[in-house]
């Protein structure tokens, strides 16, 4: 049922309500004054979304493998990043992490490497066999059919994981008991309806580029994120971001509508990081990440919560 309010479109859905933002291939996305975040209207059922992610979405996509192997350099910087903060903030010989969704196994094995303790989830069939060939611990399976055996987790870290879930809430839940009571998780999503993708619209006539209805059902932000992770039970320790891929569409280069040059953008985006990574340059970019995170940019949220 549609409806309007100062002028503006509302949608209900099966208890979810809001105006609509953005409609992409009949679907739309709509603010959720209920769930106090952005997702699509209507959620796709379980038994779909557990199909796709278990064949379809890495055969959609034929240089997943090679693409990830080619930016591994860079990934391990991105990994070291995450895993120093996660050491920063635990005890030592605190070092037993789960990777919900963890793909081919890179962070996991970066881990490995550190000294921690690694466990994945992974419902692709072919990225979790990948992961596994690296001689790591991956389950083939979906978070909810996933059952932890031992002690409670040190840390969880699920990246690009949170927009594709049907139930946000439900995952955090049993996230958070999974958790030891001083455990840390690290969340990753995307940043959309960010300013920079506000300017690009306003400014520079940018369809919603980022509205993804096929794979993305939820769209953050660095508030709506911290105030869900808030309501699950968790008090946000640190909020920082990664490079924002829009400042090139700010510049004049399209890469959203020209695919080897968003490449080519990329490579200059992983150079810059890998580069500001040296011992001189490291604590710069720290610091140039938390500030573009206090103002919303980056394209990509990394937030740090414990347990309250």
């Amino acid at each position: 049922m549609a409806g309007s309010e100062s002028g503006l479109k509302v949608k209900d859905w099966n208890g979810h309500s809001g105006r609509v933002l953005d409609t992409v291939g009949g679907i739309d996305v709509i603010e959720c004054t209920g769930c106090g975040f952005k997702h699509i209207v209507p959620i796709p059922s379980d038994e779909k979304l557990k199909s796709y992610y278990a064949e379809g979405f890495v055969q959609e996509r034929p240089l997943y493998i090679e693409k990830l192997e080619e930016d591994l350099e860079w990934w391990n910087t991105v990994y070291d990043d995450r895993y120093g903060f996660l050491e920063g903030r635990l005890p030592e010989g605190r070092r037993r992490v789960l990777d919900i969704g963890c793909g081919l196994g890179h962070f996991l094995n970066r881990g490995s490497e550190r000294g921690w303790q690694t466990l994945g989830i992974e419902p692709s069939r072919q990225s979790s066999a990948h992961a596994q060939s690296l001689g790591l611990e991956v389950e083939n399976t979906t978070f909810d059919a996933f059952d932890l055996k031992g002690e409670l987790l040190d840390a969880i870290h699920f990246s690009e994981v949170l927009e594709h879930i049907a139930d946000p809430v439900c995952f955090l839940d049993k996230t958070k008991g999974l958790l030891a009571a001083d455990g840390v998780i690290c969340a990753v999503v995307p940043n959309d309806y960010s300013p920079v993708q506000k300017v690009l619209r306003e400014k520079k006539d940018f369809k919603p580029y980022w509205v993804s209805p096929s794979q993305h059902i939820n769209y953050f932000s660095f508030d709506s994120l911290a105030a869900l992770l808030d309501r699950s039970g968790f008090k946000v320790i640190e909020k920082t971001a990664m490079f924002p891929m829009g400042f090139f569409l700010l510049m004049g280069d399209d890469y959203v509508s020209d695919g080897p040059l968003g490449r080519q953008c990329h490579a200059k985006r992983k150079s810059l990081d890998i580069m500001l990574s040296e011992p001189g340059l490291a604590d710069f970019k720290k610091e140039m990440y938390l500030l573009m995170a206090r103002h919303s940019i980056g394209r990509e949220m990394v937030v740090y919560a414990e347990k309250k």
